[in-house]
């Protein structure tokens, strides 16, 4: 008798735990909801020429759970670069970590290389900020001339993705949101689930130089004349040089 009491408390014992635990993920489920909902994501870019500031501002739901995290993914075109030695020094003056899904030649023009990924893990330090900007450095790498007179190529930068995540939610309740795997952490140690922000913000562009393809042949004969006509004329002085000592 004893025992059938004893079995019944520490089943009404379990199910109670699971039911508080089950309600708990759930209000914390509810909290990532709405900051998927009300969380937006926007990108902007400052400077000129080939050195650009790529800025992105979150602007985060005030109503998040505690143990929020994030992740932004930008996507960059072949036509520009991120130097990792940069990212880097920045890292550590900054509270946001940089990881890379490749490594980087920073001399390859930009018909000769591809995309790259880079996954900016923002601190956020146990507290939800209102507004959270990230400004990355990059840069545009050369370019092939061109021979239809055009002096600009357009970079076209997609907005990045935002991931968010908590620990005390399970993603898979959390449709119809988008649930991808990425990284946890800049260290690229383990990989987590992440819930996608949708936004639905355009593309930002920006203008870089090229070279004018047409001017090829003249500027290669220009260049040829001076450097026959200084060699001619550097001869000539030594030439003269040598007669004047013997």
């Amino acid at each position: 008798m004893y025992f059938l009491l004893f079995f019944t408390l520490a089943c009404l014992s379990t199910c109670y735990c699971r039911t508080e635990n089950d309600e708990k993920a759930e209000s914390m489920c509810g909290l990532l909801r709405q900051s998927l909902t009300s969380t937006s994501v926007s990108v902007e870019i400052d400077k000129k020429g080939f050195h650009r500031d790529v800025v992105t501002t979150v602007e985060f739901s005030p109503d998040g759970p505690s143990d929020l995290q994030a992740l932004v993914v930008h996507k960059w075109p072949r036509g520009i670069y991120v130097d990792p030695y940069q990212l880097a020094s920045l890292s550590e003056h900054t509270d946001w970590q940089v990881l890379l899904d490749s490594a980087i030649d920073l001399e390859v023009p930009a018909h000769k290389t591809v995309g790259l990924v880079a996954f900016v893990f923002p601190a956020l330090h146990g507290r939800i900020p209102r507004l959270l900007k990230v400004t990355v450095p990059v840069h545009g790498r050369y370019h092939e001339p061109s021979f239809d007179g055009k002096k600009f190529t357009s970079i076209d930068l997609d907005p990045p993705e935002l991931l968010l995540r908590t620990g005390k939610c399970q993603l898979s309740y959390l449709d119809p949101h988008t649930i991808v795997d990425a990284p946890c952490t800049a260290d690229n140690s383990s990989i987590c689930q992440w819930a996608r922000i949708q936004h639905k913000q355009g593309q930002a562009s920006f203008q870089l130089p090229v070279g004018d393809g047409l001017l090829v042949i003249p500027v290669c004969s220009a260049t040829l004349l001076v450097t026959l006509v200084c060699c001619v004329a550097l001869a000539k002085t030594v030439w003269k040089h040598q007669l004047f000592t013997h």
